[in-house]
């Protein structure tokens, strides 16, 4: 009996001793990842050729629920419209996820941006993925999207996670299994180059109808939602670097995060590479943003610009860029249903018409260009890196 009572006394322990083992493991790998250092970042950089693309969303989809559904995900579409900005040089996408495609049918969802990243890569393209956006429509809706109103910017656009959950941060943990469950399931695809965790957060909607279904003090939800959804992108600690890209303000304080709002703060501060936007009609302003946003001695990449009617073009704007081989996106790619070749204004102006300066786009839905003359810049531009 004596003998039994040891044995189960050594037996207890062992096991005390293995549940200890394996509760340190669960603690340690559950470490939320630290920020890239300036060396990693740097060495991730340099193997990069200059990075150049547009943000891609297929001329057939207005936006990002009708890109991804099963019922509208259109792989003939993508795949000719991906031949042709490959045609042209480019060799990274930046490309809108939906959290409601994940929760719609998440195997499904995965399925389709495989298939995506498949032909993006036969393509030579690598893709830079959007997790969550602030922009447009509060209220995202899935199943059937609205036809375009006719000459309106984006009016089908609409915001991730959408008013209802940004505004209610009860309800912020249940974007944790859309966020590790992406990243996760791509954090060592080599096809995925960097992850775009939010884009334009607080960025309030500003149009008719539209306003009034913003969440108020929207500054407040969206900073108490990135900061989450940078320590669950964290946690997965992918390969590929993260970033949520600044976009407003005072552009002389940029490089000054203590000057910056806190939201705009905590963006520069945990963000592996730099991104911005820079939609300026003035080249003088671009090149501000750049040297203020230098002094954080990080890689850089402008992942929105081009803004024709303002004198953001693609020769004003890629000579800049090209010197510090800081990557250039452009929006838009195709002209279709999201009608981004009509100006912001549009929304507050009667437009009949294609307009005569394109705002947005390269090419027509026959793969055409706006502008042969742009076209042929953009080929030699990219391919004098070549």
């Amino acid at each position: 009996m004596k003998k039994i009572v040891i044995t189960l006394l050594a037996v207890l322990a062992l096991a005390c001793v293995d549940s200890k083992k394996k509760a340190k493991e669960k603690i340690e790998t559950s470490k939320i990842a630290e920020r890239w250092s300036k060396e990693k970042a740097w060495e991730w950089f340099e193997k990069q050729p200059w990075l150049v693309g547009s943000n891609f969303n297929p001329s057939t989809s207005i936006n990002q629920l009708e890109f991804w559904q099963s019922a509208t995900f259109d792989p003939e579409t993508i795949d000719r419209e991906l031949k042709w900005s490959a045609d042209l040089g480019m060799n990274l996408h930046r490309v809108y996820l939906h959290n409601l495609l994940w929760e719609q049918d998440s195997t499904g969802f995965l399925n389709r941006l495989d298939n995506y990243l498949s032909m993006a890569d036969k393509h030579g393209i690598k893709t830079m993925f959007v997790l969550l956006d602030d922009v447009w429509h509060p209220v995202p809706k899935l199943g059937n999207q609205p036809d375009p109103i006719p000459h309106v910017h984006n009016s089908g656009w609409v915001q991730a996670p959408g008013a209802e959950i940004l505004g209610d941060p009860s309800r912020h943990d249940e974007l944790e299994g859309y966020i590790k469950g992406v990243t996760t399931h791509f954090a060592n695809d080599k096809r995925v180059l960097v992850w775009d965790v939010y884009n334009e957060p607080d960025n309030v909607a500003g149009q008719p109808g539209r306003k009034e279904l913003e969440v108020k003090d929207k500054q407040k939800y969206s900073l108490l939602l990135l900061k989450k959804v940078m320590q669950w992108a964290r946690e997965v600690n992918p390969s590929q670097p993260l970033t949520t890209g600044i976009w407003r303000g005072n552009i002389d304080h940029w490089g000054t995060p203590e000057s910056l709002p806190a939201i705009d703060r905590f963006m520069i501060e945990n963000s592996d590479v730099i991104s911005f936007h820079a939609y300026d009609g003035d080249m003088d302003a671009v090149r501000r943003k750049i040297t203020e946003l230098k002094k954080y001695d990080r890689p850089l990449l402008c992942t929105e610009y081009v803004a024709r009617g303002g004198g953001n073009t693609f020769e004003t704007v890629m000579p800049i860029l090209k010197e510090d081989k800081i990557a250039a996106i452009n929006w838009g790619f195709v002209s279709g249903k999201s009608n981004t070749i009509y100006p912001w204004k549009s929304w507050d102006s009667t437009f009949t018409g294609e307009p005569k300066i394109w705002h947005h786009d390269i090419l027509r839905q026959d793969g055409t260009p706006y502008s042969q003359t742009e076209v042929d810049f953009i080929k030699e531009i990219i391919g004098d890196n070549q």
